[in-house]
């Protein structure tokens, strides 16, 4: 059985969701950030960075980072049809838009939220995060340039990389905004959301 490091609204979400998808066994083990549960010894044997998510495969090995996880759960149950055939176009934009999201708006996200691990120089921060602000907008503008008629990325194909898109757009600073500004990326994120494999699971990370 799989085991997944957890904790609410985290990049565990997008790895769950998958994990849903796929309707695979799997043990929900809930860590604490707001007490530090992450730091502790037992963890860190786990992911020495203190971070989750964090899966064991069933064979005791270990994977962390959202986009590894998604793309080695999608390519072990290959029945669940999470990824295109190897070596087409399909998949390509998968792999493209997936590390885009996982780099790009990812560091946009760290630098707003985390942006005292960007400079010893509080004086600075407030730069920082109008610069990354910045940065963001333009990342999903053009995100929202690639989409087609959708309803997900490879157009009626649903995909790990919607899974993530629908995550990462939970971390801006106002969702509701980005959506409204970005009407193809609400799009997408609503067809998501109304899988029932997410929404078994929305309560858990987003409780009322």
């Amino acid at each position: 059985m799989y085991q997944l490091y957890w904790f609410e609204n985290s990049g565990a979400l997008a790895p769950q969701i998958v994990l849903e998808e796929i309707g695979v066994k799997y043990e929900k083990v809930s860590l604490d950030l707001d007490q530090d549960e992450q730091k502790q010894p037992s963890f860190l044997t786990i992911n020495p960075r203190a971070q989750v998510p964090a899966l064991v495969l069933k064979d005791g090995c270990v994977i962390t980072e959202s986009a590894a996880i998604l793309l080695h759960l999608a390519e072990a149950h290959p029945g669940a049809n999470l990824l295109p055939p190897l070596g087409s176009q399909e998949r390509a934009q998968v792999y493209r838009w997936l590390f885009y999201a996982a780099t790009n708006i990812w560091d946009c996200v760290s630098r707003v939220f985390y942006t005292e691990s960007f400079t010893t120089d509080p004086s600075q921060h407030q730069q920082i995060r109008a610069a990354a602000r910045q940065s963001m907008d333009q990342a999903w503008a053009l995100f929202e340039e690639e989409l087609q008629e959708g309803p997900y990325l490879l157009g009626a194909t649903y995909s790990v990389v919607d899974a993530y898109l629908l995550m990462i757009t939970n971390w801006h600073e106002n969702p509701q905004a980005l959506y409204a500004s970005l009407p193809k990326l609400a799009r997408l994120c609503d067809a998501v959301r109304a899988r029932p494999a997410v929404k078994g699971i929305w309560a858990q990370h987003f409780p009322d």
